[in-house]
Parts: C-alpha cells; structure tokens; sequence
C-alpha cells in the first residue's frame, strides 16, 4: 500500500474513536466545549477521509484525460477540508454563544471531560507527527492538510482542558463556552491557513522563492556550457511540481550535446526536488558571431547551414 494512503488510514481509526469518546462524554457532561471538540474531531475523520480518497487518486500517473498528472486533487481536498473546519468553528460559536446569552448549563464531572481531553490530545499529537513526517517524506498536501487538522486538535483539547479545571476550581459554569469560544478562533486560524495552502496552488502560483532559488543555482552551475536561459515558469500541483524554461546554447552545438545538457541540469533539479517534472525549451543563439560562448564552442567548423 502506497505509504501515503496507509498514514490516511491509521488518521481514519484515530479519528473514529476520539469521535465516538467525546461525543458520549460531551453529551453526558452537558459540555458545550466538550462537544465543540467532538465536532472538531468530526470534521478531522471527514478530512481524513478525504485525504485517503485524494493521495489515493494523485497516486495515478498521467493520462490521456489529465497529462499532467492528478497532483491537484490533493489541493482540491485540501480547500474542502478548510471549508468544512470554517463550519464547524461557526457552529461552535453560535452554540456557545447561546449558552452564555441563554443561561449556562451546569457541567457534570468536569473532571471526567479532563480525562478525555488528555487521552485525545496525546493520540492527536502522536498520529499527527506521524502525518507531518509521511508528509515530509512524499510531500504531500493532502496529510500535511490532516496533519495540521489533528495538531489543532492538540492544542484545542489542552485548552478545553485547562478551561474544564477551571471550571472544576471556581465552579463557574460559564467557562465552558468561554473556552469553545476561544478554541473555535483557533480553529479558524488553522482554516484561514490550510485554505492559503490548498487554494494558491490551483491558481498555478510561482513555487516558492527558496525552491526557484535552487532550481536558478543549478543552472547556472552549467553557465559555461550555454548562453542565457529565459522564461522561467514554475508551478505546483499537490506535491508534483512543473517547471519549464528556455535554454540559449551555442548555435555550432551538436543536438545530442543540447539533449544531454538538458536532461543533466533536468535530473539536477529533480534531485533537490523530487516529484519535479521539468520541460526545457533549447534555442540557438542569435548573435553566434559576437557570442563568446558560440566563439569557444568546440562544434564551430562544423556549423550548420542556417548558421553561414
């Protein structure tokens, strides 16, 4: 099974179950905070879902339908997830929001709901590290998505935590939906974030400077072999990237010189950044007669035709 699509699948069963404990705790606690995260954790088992069904799908190589691969539905699920956390975080609102303007409920065992938070931050924190570090390792959008999912929910359960010993202290009832409050704009963070992650993408932004940074290095590394490169375009598709540029190489140069220089600087690239798909346009130079690379290439006598 492709790695990506297990790390899904082990977010799937956590998820599951940290769904199934809070909404019983929650619902006999009568915590509005409580039951915000079991929302929260609702929406986390929906992205999961979709993140298998995605990575799942980004796996297919390129088709006659998509030749440039199906790297995007990752950013697609990706956007979705975010509008499904932008839901919840509105529900939490509006029910803890009703709970303070219409009378706050009494909480029963505070201290039973601080056990469960507990347990689910730590499973939280523990399959999110996982998630970040497949992520790193095959770069991809759809369980970074997830993984920032599941990390929310870490610091959501320490604060409904933290809210719920309060309440266990002071006896203050209307601390709980306080702390819903609080931890519904921090899951609006977390949205507002994961919806600039997924949605750039789709709109075939420029990879980011340090990326164009390493991809420029390495060609110039080769400047002795070419005359100037140009036009260079960058974009990104789940974890494919595409990059194409324009390469000016002597005009006396043998083809099979160009190729090779091409799928050298090509391989290059795809080395420091893996999943790189690269397209590089060669062109001759226009100006061979005061080109100083043209003038010192070895393949000058043997000029063609349209070079007299």
């Amino acid at each position: 099974m492709d790695l990506r699509a297990q790390a899904a699948r082990v977010s799937i069963v956590s998820n599951s179950l940290l769904v199934a404990g809070k909404l019983g705790i929650g619902y006999w606690m009568h915590s509005v905070s409580v039951m915000s995260e079991a929302i929260h954790s609702g929406l986390d088992l929906a992205a999961a879902l979709i993140a298998f069904y995605s990575v799942r799908e980004a796996s297919k190589p390129a088709d006659a339908e998509h030749p440039y691969g199906h790297g995007k539905i990752e950013n697609v699920s990706g956007t979705i997830e975010a509008l499904l956390i932008f839901l919840a975080a509105l529900w939490i609102i509006y029910e803890a929001v009703r709970r303070l303007t219409g009378g706050v409920h009494t909480v029963n065992e505070p201290l039973a709901g601080v056990a469960v938070m507990g347990v689910a931050g730590l499973v939280n924190y523990l399959v999110s590290r996982y998630l970040f570090q497949v992520a790193g390792k095959t770069e991809s959008i759809a369980l970074e998505a997830d993984a920032w999912h599941l990390r929310t929910d870490v610091y959501t359960s320490v604060g409904v935590m933290l809210g719920l010993l309060a309440l266990y202290v002071t006896g203050f009832a209307w601390l709980d939906p306080l702390v819903a409050l609080v931890v519904a704009a921090m899951i609006i963070k977390a949205a507002y974030d994961l919806t600039r992650t997924a949605v750039l993408p789709l709109m075939d932004v420029s990879l980011p400077a340090e990326e164009e940074k390493i991809i420029k290095e390495i060609i110039a590394r080769h400047a002795d072999t070419y005359v100037e490169f140009h036009k260079l375009r960058t974009r990104r598709a789940g974890r494919d990237r595409q990059v194409d540029l324009h390469l000016v190489v002597p005009r006396y140069q043998h083809i099979d010189y160009v190729h090779d220089l091409c799928e050298h600087i090509g391989n290059e690239i795809k080395a420091e950044l893996p999943y790189t798909d690269i397209l590089i346009h060669a062109e001759p130079c226009t100006s061979p007669k005061d080109c100083q690379v043209c003038i010192s290439c070895p393949e000058k006598e043997k000029r063609s035709p349209k070079a007299n």
